[in-house]
Order: C-alpha cells, then structure tokens, then sequence
C-alpha cells in the first residue's frame, strides 16, 4: 500500500511544506521537536485541511485542493492513536474497545474483536475501567479501539512518549506485532532513534517543516548529521540478522549476518528467527590488525568505504564488511595515528554486552490480514 503526501500549510509563522511518498509496512515520521510532524499527522488524519496538496493512501484520494477534494475524517476510515490514550474514563475496557466498531459500516467491518484482544494480550483487562490500567495498558487499548474501526491506515502520533522505560519496553514488542501481523500501513511519529530504528521499515525526516530526507531505515539511521543533536550517539548501523545457534555455557546468542557472527546476550528466540540488529556508530573500534587478546567477541573484516566530516574533533569512518555497512565514529587522532582512508582494509571491533535490549528486535516479517491472525 503506497502513501503520498505533498502539501503546503502555513500555521501561524510556521511554514509546513512537505512531499514524500512511500509503501512502507511502518513508515516513520522523524525529527526534533517543532519540525512538523505532529501538524502533517493532522493533515492526514483529516483534522486540518491544508491551503495546498494531495494526500492519498492505496490510490484513494483524501485531499485534493486542486480538485476541491476534502474527504472528513469520518469518512477516512484512518485510525489515530496518540499521545495520551484519551479512553472514556466511565467506561470499561470492553466498552472503550466496542466504541471503536460505531463509524465503520458493519460491512466494511473487518477486524474480530477476539483477534485485537488477543493480538494486544489486554483479555484479562476487559472488564476493568481505564483508572486501574498501567501506562502501558492504556495505549495498548487505544490501540485495540482503533483497530477495532477497521481503518485503512494507522497512525501512530509518539504513543510511547509519556511512558517511562519500563511501559515503553512493555508496549514495544505489541507494535511489532502489529506491523507485522496486520496488512495495515502505520505512519509512526517519534523523534527516538532507538524507537525509529527496532520500528520502521522506512524513515521520512522532517526538519523545520520541509523533507530533510526520506529513504529505508537503514540508510537514513546511518545520516549521523539527519539526527537530533542529543540523539546523534544513537545512530548507526541497521543490520538484519538470523538466529544460528544459541550458546547457553556463556548465556550468549549467534548471529548470522551478511558481515559475519555477530554474539549478543542470550535472545529467546527460534533458531533462524530475523532480528534487527542497530551497531551505534560509538560502540565501535576501529583495527588495522585482527586484534588478539581482547575481550570484545565481535571482530568483522571490512575495508573502509568513506571518512566523513564528524563534530567535536571526531570523524565518521563507513566499513564496508562483506556487503554490509557498518559505521564507526573516531577521534581524528585516531584517524591519523593510524591512517584510516578509503581503501584499507581494517577490523571493525564491538563489544557483546553493548547490544542491550533497545539495540535488538524482531526483524520486520511478512503481513497477514486482521481477520486471520489478526486485527
């Protein structure tokens, strides 16, 4: 399903002018906080009409200006999840979810309410009232309620920014679920480089309200310059993996990836399960030499791709290993010192214990409809 956006609004002295288009299962709006992407959400969801552009998902056009073209959002069939979950206090969690059905015609209907249930894990929370629900379990039946509307097109307005560490660990593997367990496309607005890089399979970067970039989420998580400057140590590679074999003696995991083993703290998982690697640019050493008596378990061959222009008397060195890019950020002594250019062949070294939790997920799957698995 391909989304296009090209539009052009002015809010007061803030000019929002911005094209894109994507098909993406999990298109990520991304940028700073002022940049824009709450105010083109609204454009999308049809709570602002724009002086200029076209919106449209799957073909289906929702906003036209040219063509005096205005679909009301009631008519969208998008569901909004945002912030705050904004569930009707008097109601139980039943309810709330039942509310979701009323706008969609019975025959358009397609998502089982056993299916969203199950899918979000909220059974045991049904009969309960909004006032006795975790964070976590709020947004999980905000998104159960908007699903429950059938829509077409999710979208997701930074769910996770008013929980703390704990509930969005909690609530992110649900988002996995539903990226790649329904045949609904979700635009995910977050200005997280950990939440934007486990989540999205494509990533549009907003700055001051204009298209910085737009592209897949590997290569845009590897623009250290694209990022917000308190998020930049966060950026890195993306490396799609598979599960090869466990090593329970050490507690560890290996990987197969297209640059080689990579071991990581023990995952739960299948052997040949996917999982989404992200290597930050700051957990990794550069070798000229295989390093020997080191305690880091990672060592990858490669040879330098690019240097590029870093910040604060660091620079930005891109190995190629096998295929696969990886990127590391170096003082420009140690570039110096030993003589990193493009060309060379080098050893790009990251410890184990660096891949904690926020760094690994599940790799982006295949799509089922809400009917079959399902929402």
């Amino acid at each position: 399903m391909t989304i296009e956006v090209d539009i052009a609004h002015r809010l007061g002295n803030f000019e929002l002018e911005t094209r894109f288009e994507s098909a993406g299962r999990l298109i990520a709006l991304f940028g700073q906080s002022g940049s824009g992407k709450s105010s083109l959400i609204n454009i999308i969801a049809g709570l602002t009409r724009p002086e200029r552009g076209r919106v449209a998902v799957d073909g289906r056009v929702l906003v036209d200006t040219e063509r005096r073209i205005f679909v009301p959002k009631y008519k969208r069939r998008v569901g909004l999840v945002f912030q705050d979950a904004r569930l009707f206090p008097h109601m139980s969690v039943a309810a709330n979810l039942r509310y979701g059905r009323f706008f969609t015609p019975p025959a358009e209907r397609y998502a089982r309410q056993d299916a969203v249930v199950d899918l979000l894990g909220i059974g045991d929370l049904l009969d309960r009232r909004p006032s006795g629900l975790s964070g976590g379990e709020k947004q999980r039946v905000a998104i159960g309620r908007a699903l429950l509307a059938s829509p077409k097109l999710l979208l997701m307005d930074e769910p996770l920014a008013s929980l703390d560490e704990a509930r969005k660990a909690e609530i992110l593997p649900y988002i996995e679920r539903l990226r790649d367990e329904t045949k609904i496309p979700i635009v995910y607005v977050s200005h997280s480089v950990a939440e934007v890089a486990r989540l999205a399979s494509e990533v549009v970067v907003l700055a001051a309200g204009k298209v910085a970039a737009s592209g897949p989420t590997g290569d845009i998580m590897q623009r250290l310059d694209l990022l917000p400057g308190e998020e930049r140590g966060e950026g890195g590679a993306i490396v799609d993996a598979t599960v090869s074999r466990h090593d329970d003696a050490f507690a560890m995991t290996v990987l197969g990836s297209g640059a080689g083993e990579i071991r990581v703290p023990r995952l739960d998982l299948a052997i040949g399960a996917p999982v989404r690697l992200r290597i930050r640019a700051r957990d990794v050493i550069v070798a000229t030499e295989r390093p020997h008596g080191l305690s880091a378990l990672n060592i990858l061959p490669g040879r330098i791709a690019a240097v590029g222009q870093g910040e604060a008397g660091s620079v930005e060195v891109r190995i190629d290993c096998s295929g696969t890019p990886i990127l590391s950020r170096v003082t420009r002594q140690s570039l110096q010192a030993l003589g990193l250019e493009p060309g060379r062949d080098v050893f790009a070294v990251v410890k184990t214990v660096s891949f904690d939790r926020a760094n690994m997920a599940a790799a982006p799957r295949g799509s089922a409809s809400l009917e079959d698995v399902d929402v």
